[in-house]
């Protein structure tokens, strides 16, 4: 599989998942908040709906609310109608009148009903799940009426009536309206749909029925905050005739309570951190339906289709990319996606408005984890890879430091230098076959690199059949000299060993001679742009060199700086004969190292 393939079906796999899950409703309460954040804006509230509240002075009025006689809302509709010239259009009642009390204050409330007309008054259903068995099936419907309360027939006679349930969502927030219900098959509208209705027939003007889902909802675009409605007027001010007419002449009146203490409030959409009592709902529920405001839920295979594509091509596009374009298409595409979902709704459209800024918000997090990911990967494996022909602290410091230390230059630094070599290796490479010569070189040159590396050296390169290593550079050590001359030391005892492996194995054996001095040099990248190498020059290096290229095979030669180094931590002596360096000037003192000091 290519690589343009394996993305492609990566891009599909997270495409289809992303979808999958908008689809199943795992994120639908986040969008649920955001559509709110988005959608539900307070808007300018018209005067033609006016509320009358059961507050708190009402019931220190007229006593405890469940105590109150039916005369009291009598008297409230009685005043409503005392002036014939500024009665209100229509007058909704939320409180539901089920049942007879008292003939004297039934009677009452039922006249002052008929006097006033076009009066509204509640029903309430209960809802349940209820099982209806065929002959092979079950139908189980979860939203059956299974209790349904009207006003007291005399009252009912001389009254519209609404249903007054108000229906939470699943995430209990209040977004949709009930339109009606079906108690044994009679179809009752909602007291907001009957008050919105005969209010405009009052204008001369008609409302336009909503469209609802299967359980007979519909959204609700909310105009105003609690408190948005309501001007202060309550019920025993009204039955005092303490306010005056003009302020529900021609209108639609709602009657209702408006205190907690009745518990009726809800949470709404458009301010969640504030209760709004349920005759403000139902004047939202009014004012959306007078105004024609509804919206319709966009067609879910067409958001799901183009959710899934936005999906692939962000993916496709954000893979392997940087930042520096990644970031500015998220923000470009997130806002364009919210922007259009705002533009959508003032048209009467509904979208899942969450799912693409969402869908594109994980691919980018996951493009860049992925691509964090790889980058490390790479990284490691260039960083094996660059190992295998510098040493491993060398390409330490390279990374840890940065592309700067990948430039051409050097700086002069005291390094502890070590040369080893083959005795001999020459005259065995002409009598053995090339197999065998790569087979005897690479055991030996894995033996040299593991002992530079046990003591921290950097392994500068191999010459044949030749080691060079080095102390003291790039990272410093104050015990260079010391390392370099175990190293030293350790390289002789391996190839003794090796040396009786491959006498066992191939009949052939090993002797090294090594060299160590200690002094400047220059270190750092030589070569050119296109190819260098870290490695260290000078005088210190040649000398090093001469050393090992002098050394019997097992013996391991070092300078009098390197013996000095040591400060009586090895043992070493002079040479039988001494030895003059080409290039040294007499009396160029040469050591051989014989081992560390007993501790004893």
């Amino acid at each position: 599989m290519n690589k343009k393939t394996k993305n492609l079906l990566i891009a599909f796999v997270w495409a289809t998942s992303i979808t999958v899950l908008c689809v199943l409703g795992v994120f639908r309460s986040p969008e649920l908040w955001l559509q709110d954040v988005l959608y539900q804006q307070p808007e300018y509230i018209p005067d033609d709906i006016c509320i009358i509240g059961i507050t708190e002075d009402d019931i220190k009025e007229f006593g405890p609310y469940y105590s109150w006689d039916r005369t009291v809302m009598a008297r409230a509709l009685e005043a409503l109608n005392k002036d014939a010239t500024k009665k209100p259009a229509v007058v909704a009642i939320d409180i539901q009148y089920s049942g007879r009390m008292d003939k004297e204050g039934d009677d009452r409330l039922a006249k002052a009903a008929a006097d006033l007309g076009n009066v509204i008054t509640a029903t309430t259903a209960t809802f349940g799940q209820k099982r209806t068995f065929g002959s092979a099936t079950v139908v189980i419907d979860n939203f059956s009426v299974l209790d349904y309360e009207e006003p007291y027939t005399e009252l009912k006679d001389v009254t519209t009536q609404g249903c007054i349930n108000i229906m939470y969502d699943s995430d209990g927030v209040a977004r949709h309206s009930l339109l009606y219900v079906e108690p044994e098959g009679q179809k009752v509208y909602s007291m907001p749909f009957q008050s919105a209705k005969l209010y405009a027939e009052s204008k001369g003007m008609t409302v336009q029925m909503p469209e609802t889902d299967e359980r007979g909802h519909f959204y609700v675009s909310f105009s105003g905050r609690p408190g948005d409605f309501y001007e202060g007027l309550t019920l025993s001010k009204l039955i005092k005739g303490d306010v005056d007419p003009k302020f529900y002449a021609g209108k639609l009146v709602l009657i209702g309570p408006y205190t907690t203490g009745l518990q009726d409030s809800y949470i709404t959409p458009i301010q969640k951190s504030e209760m709004m009592y349920g005759i403000e709902v139902q004047a939202n529920v009014i004012q959306c339906l007078l105004e024609g405001n509804f919206k319709h839920k966009a067609p879910d295979y067409f958001q799901i289709g183009v959710l899934w594509i936005l999906c692939l091509a962000f993916y496709l596009f954000s893979n392997n990319r940087r930042l520096l374009h990644t970031i500015p298409a998220l923000i470009i595409g997130v806002a364009m996606s919210i922007g259009i979902s705002i533009w959508l709704y003032s048209l009467g459209f509904i979208l899942h408005v969450l799912w693409i800024p969402l869908g594109l918000t994980v691919l980018f997090v996951a493009s860049v984890a992925g691509n964090y990911i790889r980058a490390a990967i790479e990284r490691q494996n260039v960083t094996k890879t660059f190992e295998r022909y510098v040493a491993p602290n060398v390409v330490g410091e390279i990374l840890k430091e940065g592309t700067e230390n990948l430039k051409l230059g050097g700086k002069t630094v005291d390094i502890a230098v070590l040369f080893v070599d083959i005795r001999g290796f020459t005259t065995m490479s002409e009598r053995l076959s090339p197999e065998e010569v790569v087979f005897i070189l690479n055991r030996y040159l894995s033996m040299t690199s593991a002992c530079v590396e046990r003591y921290q050296g950097t392994l500068d390169k191999f010459i044949g059949d030749a080691t060079m290593a080095f102390w003291g550079a790039p990272l410093a050590d104050d015990e260079a000299i010391y390392h370099a001359s175990m190293a030293a030391l350790d390289i002789v005892k391996g190839a003794e060993e090796l040396s009786a492996k491959l006498k066992e194995e191939i009949h052939e054996e090993i002797h090294v001679g090594v060299g160590v001095n200690y002094g400047p040099a220059v270190v750092g990248n030589m070569g050119s742009e296109r190819r260098m190498d870290y490695t260290a020059i000078g005088d210190t290096v040649n000398t090093s060199a001469r050393l090992e290229a002098n050394a019997p095979g097992g013996t391991v030669y070092i300078s009098r700086s390197v013996a000095d180094g040591l400060k009586g931590r090895m043992k070493f002596e002079p040479l039988e004969k001494p030895i003059k360096l080409k290039g040294k000037a007499d009396g160029f003192e040469i050591l051989r190292l014989l081992g560390p000091v007993d501790e004893a």
